[in-house]
């Protein structure tokens, strides 16, 4: 089953530019009044930490959905500013895995953690602190990590106040409450966040905010909507990846489990598949020829090797 129809679209993904013309300058060799580094979001799955690195970047850089585990591959966004570039990790949540999926992405959040400026700790404000919580905080330096408060918009402040102080038992560097819809909160910690980074070059060119290349945005972007118009058993069972890309027809596969899953993402009369395609599709420029076709890949996520050459 093909989805082929092609709707008006908004311009895409995450640019690649070319060399600064506004480089940080050097003397002897030294970087003189630039900061740059690394920062890294850990926490549970769907305490917002996608939304967090897209708010602050200004730009779509990872998907973002309600369903937890989103987020499987280590992504990063990059803000830039006059005196300072911030390179912003987005990790997989993490959690108690079953397969080799879920070994393959809490490896890669955990990873992420190491040989960065800043890490921090990214807790859900309408939730409860839990096991979960202070699970993913062993596996931190506290001491020199920084606690965000997410979701504060649709918190009660007392729930932020119960998360604050529940919080304040890690020993955390700074804690921060913030909204990443809003963004109330959010140029605070950007500022905290700059603040703690070494002297250092510029990484990226200006117009930056992504080291995704386009291949793997768009299958992201198609994932991303099948995770909204789908049942809520079915996401972690699919994959998608691009397997043509002859502009300006792109041809993208998603992968199931098993047999009756192809059903369920095709839908009645291909209904579910065609709302897929036209959702990404507002988000692809004019005229992008985007071919959808679904396959079984019988237990994909339970092999190493296949989730390996998937990318994850």
């Amino acid at each position: 089953m093909t989805d082929e129809t092609t709707t008006p679209a908004t311009p895409w993904g995450p640019p690649t530019g070319q060399a600064s013309d506004h480089a940080p300058a050097v003397a002897g060799g030294e970087v003189t009044g630039y900061t740059s580094g690394f920062v890294t979001f850990v926490g549970r799955p769907n305490v917002g930490k996608s939304s967090l690195i897209n708010a602050i970047c200004g730009r779509k850089i990872s998907i973002v959905s309600d369903k937890p585990q989103t987020t499987r591959h280590r992504i990063m966004g990059i803000l830039t500013r006059p005196n300072s570039q911030l390179v912003f990790v987005d990790t997989p949540g993490l959690h108690k895995p079953v397969t080799a999926l879920g070994e393959r992405v809490n490896a890669t959040a955990i990873e992420s953690t190491k040989d960065v400026d800043a890490t921090c700790l990214v807790l859900d404000a309408t939730m409860q602190f839990g096991k979960g919580d202070k699970w993913v905080s062993d596996k931190l330096d506290m001491s020199r990590s920084t606690v965000i408060v997410n979701k504060t918009d649709i918190a009660k402040p007392q729930q932020v106040l119960a998360m604050l102080q529940a919080a304040s038992q890690l020993g955390a560097a700074e804690y921060f409450p913030v909204s990443a819809k809003t963004g109330e909160g959010i140029g605070a910690l950007v500022d905290h966040l700059a603040s703690q980074l070494p002297a250092g070059p510029q990484y990226f060119p200006d117009d930056e905010v992504s080291d995704l290349p386009e291949e793997r945005w768009v299958a992201e972007l198609v994932r991303e909507q099948l995770l909204a118009v789908t049942r809520d058993e079915l996401p972690y069972s699919i994959a998608t990846e691009v397997v043509e890309w002859e502009w300006p027809r792109i041809r993208v596969n998603i992968l199931v489990e098993r047999d009756s899953q192809k059903g369920m993402v095709i839908g009645k009369g291909g209904a579910i598949l065609k709302k897929a395609g036209e959702l990404a599709r507002r988000q692809l420029p004019d005229g992008v020829y985007l071919e959808l076709r679904v396959k079984v890949d019988k237990d994909w996520q339970r092999r190493p090797e296949r989730v390996e050459r998937l990318g994850y």
